[in-house]
Order: structure tokens, then sequence, then C-alpha cells
């Protein structure tokens, strides 16, 4: 029970309003106390007052202490208190009713200040659990100026019994006002999380087979409403990382599946006759080590890209020269260009020192060359160059083929997406030198500038050709954090 939210809370809140209640009746009743306690003092003062005034009277007539203290009580009449009348020596004068000495006894009012009255509560002598309230005066009076002592009780009996009345009021008034506002704690709390069960239990039901389905939204604007909107966006952020996973396997299956195939293929049709010559034997070795090749180039590229997701890859940076670089990959791929009779020529280009990675930029600027010769058609022409502008470094490597057609150009640096991929096996003489691409050349090559806080991108695209552009920082400053390759 106490795992559930909603009892928590509902104890919660009965606890803590029990709390406050418990402190407000205890006020109450300190303060209801108080106030009792000083309407009687009042009346016993205005008492005390009265005796004082009619005993000075009586004094100043007959100057008999004891004539004008019984002439003194006898003028008052309040049955629901004593009164007692001392002289200087402690001798009791008058009292009233008689018997009252034997409630409250004598007190010493000798100590008190005269002219001053102290009042107090006693127990009484006579009869056990009735507290009195005394009011005790100290007084010197005329003609002869001498002192004397008046005691006024009253019972406190009448006055706690109204107090015992309102503390068992409060006593069944603070648990019933817990137990109502627990249950109406439980109704409220029932109310308030039913959302969040509905929640609950539609989010038990979508899986991996279902991730399209969403929360329902009540209400957008309050607390459940965002939370649900958060839940929603999280399970669309899934299903694209899913949706991306299971394209990127399917396309991983597929590209493996291929350069196997080949290999099994021919192996199997060179066991299948027991001799065969040595030209047949190489030819087929050529086919497996070109399979090979293209394998182990994918792996390392979904390896890449798979450390470049998780975060895990850091980059070796240091200052080099871009133009170098630059120079030298020129000079690569006019080797591998020369079978197809492709001129790679590079502009003048200026001074550029960097700091990054530079096995990494080689390698983007590799593959756009690897990209630009493969889609140029014999004896077509590659051209390179850089330069600097607004503090930033501008690459670009253009080619003379056909273009990029304009559907597929938002999907050129996708993972696994080639433009026409019939078209890269109908030059067989390169992809037997080359390997056939698998479509992470690009993706790599954007992942590449984008680490290194720059960008790449299709600059332009038609029938006289494509252009890309890779824009980097110019300066030796470092790079930013390792950010994911592609779409996802």
């Amino acid at each position: 029970m106490f795992e559930s939210v909603r009892a928590r809370l509902t104890l919660w809140y009965m606890g803590i309003l029990a709390l406050l209640l418990l402190t407000f009746s205890a006020g109450v009743y300190t303060v209801l106390y108080r106030n009792f306690l000083e309407r009687a003092d009042s009346v016993l003062r205005n008492v005390n007052s009265a005796i004082i005034s009619i005993l000075e009277t009586e004094l100043s007539e007959n100057g008999l202490d004891e004539l004008a203290a019984r002439d003194t009580v006898k003028a008052l009449n309040f049955p629901a208190y004593t009164i007692e009348i001392f002289d200087g020596t402690g001798e009791l004068l008058a009292e009233r009713p008689a018997g009252s000495h034997s409630i409250i006894g004598s007190r010493d009012w000798r100590s008190i200040p005269e002219g001053q009255t102290r009042v107090v509560t006693i127990a009484t002598l006579n009869k056990v659990g009735d507290p009195r309230r005394v009011a005790i005066t100290h007084v010197k009076l005329p003609p002869m100026e001498r002192e004397y002592g008046i005691l006024v009780s009253r019972s406190l009996s009448p006055l706690l019994g109204e107090l015992a009345a309102d503390r068992w009021i409060l006593l069944i008034a603070v648990p019933l006002g817990a137990l109502v506002a627990g249950a109406a704690g439980w109704f409220l709390a029932r109310k308030s999380l039913a959302p969040v069960l509905a929640m609950s239990r539609q989010a038990h039901r979508i899986g991996v087979e279902n991730l399209d389905e969403r929360l329902a939204v009540e209400n957008p604007r309050d607390e459940l409403g965002r939370l649900a909107g958060t839940f929603n966006e999280l399970l669309s952020r899934l299903s694209g990382a899913f949706q991306i996973q299971r394209r990127f396997m399917a396309d991983a299956s597929h590209e493996l599946r291929t350069p196997i195939s080949v290999v099994r293929t021919t192996a199997g049709v060179m066991l299948s006759k027991e001799h065969r010559s040595e030209e047949e034997y190489r030819g087929a070795v050529a086919i497996i080590e070109s399979q090979a090749r293209r394998l182990t180039r994918i792996v390392e590229d979904m390896l890449r890209l798979a450390r470049a997701d998780s975060g895990q890859f850091v980059l070796q940076s240091r200052p080099f020269q871009m133009d170098e670089m630059l120079l030298e990959s020129v000079q690569a791929a006019v080797v591998l260009a020369g079978q197809k009779e492709i001129r790679v020529a590079i502009d003048d280009i200026p001074e550029a020192p960097f700091f990054g990675d530079e096995e990494l930029l080689r390698q983007m600027v590799m593959n756009l060359l690897d990209n630009a010769v493969k889609y140029t058609p014999e004896r077509g022409q590659v051209r390179v160059s850089l330069e600097r502008s607004n503090g930033t470094y501008r690459v670009r490597v253009a080619d003379n083929g056909k273009g990029i057609p304009a559907e597929a150009q938002p999907h050129i640096f996708d993972r696994f997406f080639r433009v026409d991929p019939g078209r890269a096996r109908a030059d067989a003489g390169w992809n037997a030198a080359q390997g056939a691409g698998a479509g992470l050349g690009l993706a790599i090559a954007r992942w590449i500038a984008e680490i290194h806080g720059g960008t790449l991108d299709l600059e332009a695209s038609g029938p006289g050709g494509s252009t890309f552009l890779a824009t980097l920082p110019a300066g030796i400053a470092p790079p930013g954090p390792s950010r994911p390759a592609g779409p996802a």
C-alpha cells in the first residue's frame, strides 16, 4: 500500500493537516484558558476593590476593626466567592461564607507590597480536585493607618468544565477533520493521478513493433500534459533512431552480402572442377582479393562511424600545412585516375596552416576525390582548389561528370546511399582497382568536416558536373568535440 504514490500523498496530506489542526487547537485552547483566567482575575480584583472601599467607609464610621470587617462582608453577597479579612497581626476578622478559612486557609499576604494585589491558583484544603483562584491584597487604611489582608477566591471548576468541553470538541474535531481530509485527499490524488496511470498503461503497451503510437495529451499546458508531450518527443526520437538503425543494418547486410556472395561463388566455381589452369586460379584469386579489399573498407568505415556515433572517437590533432596535404592527396588521386585517363588538376593555393587531425582530413579529401573520379567519364577532368576567406578555408573538389539528379541531392550524405548503383558497377576497371563503393564515403567526409568545426555541402550539381565545398575554420585553434556523423 505504501508503495503507491496515491497512498503516500494521502498520508502526507493527512499528517500535515493533523499537525496544523493540533497546533491550531493548542493555540485556541491556550487563548481560551488565558481569556477565562483574565476575566476571572478581573472580577476578583473588582470584588477586592469593593471590599476595600466598603471597609474603609466602615472604619471611618465606627473605628473598630472586627465590627467594620463583619459589616463589610455582610454588605457583599457573592455566593460563588469566599471573602476573608485579616488584621495586621494575621488574626481573622471576618469571613464569608462561614468556614471559608477552612477552604483556602491563611496566606502570606504581608510579603505583597502595600497597595498591590496578587492573584494565584491554589488547591483547596477540604476538597481534592477543586482548584481556586485567589486574589490577595495588602492594604493600609485610615483613620488608624492599620494594615489589612484581604483574600477573595472563587472555584475554577466551572471554568475548567467549560475548557474540558472545548477540549473534547477539539480532540474530536482534529481526528475527524484529518479523516475527512484524508478521504478528500485520496479522492483528489486518485483523480489527479488517473492520467498518470493511463499514460503508464499506454506506455506499457508501446514496444519496438508499435513505436509510432503516442500517449494521449488531454491538456498540453499543465504538468501532466507537458510530461506526456516530453514522452511523446522521446518516442519520436527513439522511433527515428530505430528506423535509422534498421535501415543501417539492412543496408550493411546488403553491402556485405554482395562481396561475400562473389567470394563464395568464385570459390565454388573454382572448386567445381578438379584441375584448372594457373591463369584461371590467378583470376579467381584476383576477384577474391578485390572483394576482400571492399569488405575491409566497408567494415573499417562502419567501425569508424560507430565510434563517432558513440562519442568515443578521439581526434589526433596537431599543427600541419593543409596546402601540402592537398598536394599529396592530388598526387595520389592522379595515379588512381590514370586508369580512366582522367586529368586531376589543382589551382594555385596559398599557404594554409591548420590545427586538426591530418589523417582524417586527408581521408575527407581522398573520399571527395574518389567520388569525383568514380563518376567522371573517361578523359574527363577533376579540379581541386583552396582559398581563404573571412577566417575560413574553402576546399572545392569539382568534376565534369553527369551531375547528381535533383531528387537524390538531399540524400547523398546518407549512409549507404548511392546515386546510381548500376553506374558504379559499369566501370569494371575502376571497381577492380578500388572496390565498388558502399555509400559511406560522403557520410564519413561530412563527419570529418563537422568534428573540425566546419561543414561539407554539395555546392552545385548539373549536367556539367558536381562541386563539393568543404568549409573549415582558419587558424590553429583546437577544434570542437567529436559529433556523430550523418543523419544519426
